[in-house]
């Protein structure tokens, strides 16, 4: 008998009928509910990759100072505040200026007092020398008229040399930028007591910018022979990709604590103008090739601390703990410890994990 005649005669049946279809839809449910759920997976492969290891790093500026007061004196006006982009030679704060003040008032009585001096030197010097050679005077007394000259000259370029000192302690009350930059933070306020060596702000140039990264002492060999740096970023598109730096180097000790020796990676400017001073990326040292243990991306089932993968088994799949080394892009990612190049894992961890999983295919091989 065909199902839907059987339907149509239950329909019939009034409130019986109705009741039956019901029972037999439920049934129907219930077997399409219990169909084990198929899932793809791919085998364990032993791939030649690049060797070396990945190290996590901080964005820093090249090009970055403290700016310091170099006059004392109350701090009259702080004119920027953290995060303002300034230019070459623009006002950051001034130092109340009334000592400088006067000391240039002083240097510049002391630089006219010096001139007439030398004037009056140099006349005397001459009248001398007229004397001298009509032979009223003796040698003694030119000499004695050329010494006050040479006097007078040393006492003018002395104020000279002091009215250019307080011309120069005047102008740093006048706190500027030295180059172009943004502000990074404030160190003092409006008000506060400035005097020589006191910090006022840190500044720092947008680029050039560098990957800083601390490699363990025990790595530096390691990292002294590989063949190639990398650093990952985020590209235009918002994908990650792997950029080298333009310049490589590296400080001659290590630290004393903490045993790693720091390495500077500049960034070009193209790719790290999207990148901020503080920014953590990644560093990667490749050293040649050697053979990995890979799977995909797609299979790894991270669950809090668990990292872990649905392995093909006699009964459908097992859970199986695992622990990944580096990423390959669309190689895969690196295992190494918890399969063997003879596994097979599911593409979808998920529906592995449910009741009566079937693996279908052997993706990968």
């Amino acid at each position: 008998m065909h199902v839907s005649f059987l339907l149509r005669s239950l329909v019939r049946g009034g409130r019986v009928g109705r009741a039956l279809l019901a029972l037999v839809s439920m049934a129907a449910l219930s077997v399409t509910a219990q169909t084990p759920p198929e899932v793809g997976v791919a085998a364990v492969q032993l791939k030649a990759v690049g060797s070396g290891f990945e190290l996590d790093g901080v964005v820093q500026p090249v090009k970055q100072s403290t700016v310091s007061a170099q006059a004392s004196g109350r701090l009259v006006t702080l004119a920027v505040k953290a995060g303002d982009a300034v230019r070459a030679g623009q006002l950051l704060a001034t130092i109340d200026d009334r000592e400088t003040q006067t000391g240039m008032q002083l240097s510049r009585a002391q630089a006219a007092q010096s001139q007439a001096e030398l004037r009056n030197a140099q006349a005397n010097y001459d009248r001398t020398r007229e004397l001298l050679a009509k032979g009223f005077i003796s040698k003694a007394a030119m000499d004695t008229a050329e010494a006050q000259l040479k006097s007078a000259q040393a006492g003018r370029e002395q104020a000279s040399a002091g009215e250019k000192q307080s011309g120069l302690m005047q102008g740093f009350t006048r706190v500027t930028a030295p180059f172009d930059a943004f502000v990074l933070q404030t160190l003092s306020e409006a008000g506060d007591l400035a005097f020589p060596g006191k910090p006022l702000m840190t500044l720092y140039a947008p680029l050039p910018l560098r990957a800083v990264v601390q490699v363990p002492v025990s790595r530096s060999k390691l990292v002294q022979d590989s063949s190639s740096v990398e650093v990952q970023m985020r590209g235009a598109d918002g994908s990650m990709q792997w950029v080298r730096p333009s310049l490589t180097s590296h400080l001659p000790t290590a630290d004393a604590v903490s045993q790693t020796i720091e390495w500077r990676l500049e960034l070009p400017a193209t790719a790290a103008k999207d990148l901020l001073p503080g920014q953590q990326v990644r560093v990667r040292f490749a050293a040649g090739q050697s053979q990995r243990l890979l799977i995909p991306a797609a299979a790894v089932l991270r669950r809090g601390e668990l990292t872990a993968v649905y392995v093909v088994s006699n009964q459908g799949f097992a859970l199986r703990a695992i622990r990944l080394g580096a990423e390959h892009g669309a190689q895969g990612v690196e295992v190494l410890a918890g399969l063997s190049d003879s596994d097979r894992v599911a593409l979808d961890p998920v529906r592995a994990g449910l009741a009566g999983a079937k693996p279908v295919g052997n993706a990968g091989q």
